[in-house]
């Protein structure tokens, strides 16, 4: 008994021991770049590194706040990835909410369904990469280019396999006998939707928004091709560019667009983290 024991001790300790050092290894770099944000030049290009800043400085925050580098403000390339973020995010949830209700509810002809799903995962293994030059030309014939309009149209398109696909299964996990009661009840289609099933998906509707916030927010090779010479519409991934590759490197301007960049991301995360954990768990049991 006291072996087993001992055996057990023994293996927490190790587990415990590599959740450590995963966690050191995937923090130190987040830990680097914001103790980078906050040193002088003297001390980044220093040859001896400190991991926390001798002298701290806001002057990065400064730089990249007030624009001093492409000439407009940090505030106007976070407008526009806010905008492209939540257009894409809000318009992917409900169209594939609905789209998700059809095929885990509705009967289709000639087992449409199964082809539709399939259809889905076949879209989704094709590089997103390999369509740059497609969708470019036909996003021009249609005036499109230079808009955040289109791009968040794109976003919205790529986010919507994998949030039909997840949402598809939050759906059928829903006991039809609820919906069946409701409309005994004397619940129209419209009530069962918006009282009965939308409250019981709201879990697993929050846990795709995540994949789809991520994907717009932190998408780089589109809105570098998609929005042109047009700096006004840029978004943040393509304004932390502007602070190397021009005869010098900024890595204290770097660092601290990065630290803003990242932000939004927890703050968001910080929301949705109760409503995640549940979705998470609730997807995962088969309906």
């Amino acid at each position: 008994m006291s072996a087993r024991s001992g055996s057990r001790r023994s293996r927490k300790i190790t587990l415990n021991t590599l959740g450590v050092l995963v966690a050191v290894v995937t923090l130190f770099p987040i830990f680097w770049m914001v103790s980078t944000a906050f040193k002088p030049p003297t001390e980044i290009y220093s040859l001896t590194p400190q991991p926390l800043p001798l002298h701290p400085t806001w002057a990065n925050f400064r730089n990249v706040l007030n624009g001093s580098v492409i000439g407009m403000p940090y505030w106007t390339f976070l407008r526009n990835s806010l905008f492209v973020t939540l257009s894409a995010v809000v318009v992917s949830s409900v169209v594939a909410l609905l789209a998700a209700v059809a095929v885990a509810r509705f009967r289709f002809r000639f087992r449409f369904r199964s082809t539709y799903l399939i259809m889905l995962l076949i879209v989704q293994m094709v590089p997103q990469q390999a369509l740059v030059i497609a969708l470019y030309l036909d996003f021009r014939k249609v005036n499109l280019l230079d808009s955040l309009i289109g791009l968040s149209l794109l976003y919205i398109t790529f986010s919507l396999p994998v949030t039909i696909w997840m949402l598809r299964n939050f759906v059928a996990a829903v006991p039809r006998e609820l919906e069946q009661a409701a409309a005994i009840d004397g619940a129209g289609p419209f009530q069962v939707f918006w009282k009965v099933l939308l409250p019981l998906v709201a879990p697993g509707l929050v846990t795709t928004s995540v994949f789809a916030f991520i994907f717009a927010w932190n998408e780089f090779i589109f809105a570098l091709t998609f929005l042109g010479t047009d700096e006004s519409k840029y978004t943040l991934p393509v304004y932390v560019t502007y602070f190397f590759g021009r005869g010098t490197t900024d890595w204290g301007a770097i660092m601290a667009a990065s630290v803003l960049f990242t932000l939004p991301v927890m703050i968001f995360f910080l929301i949705v983290q109760r409503r995640l954990r549940t979705g998470l768990i609730a997807g995962a049991v088969k309906g």
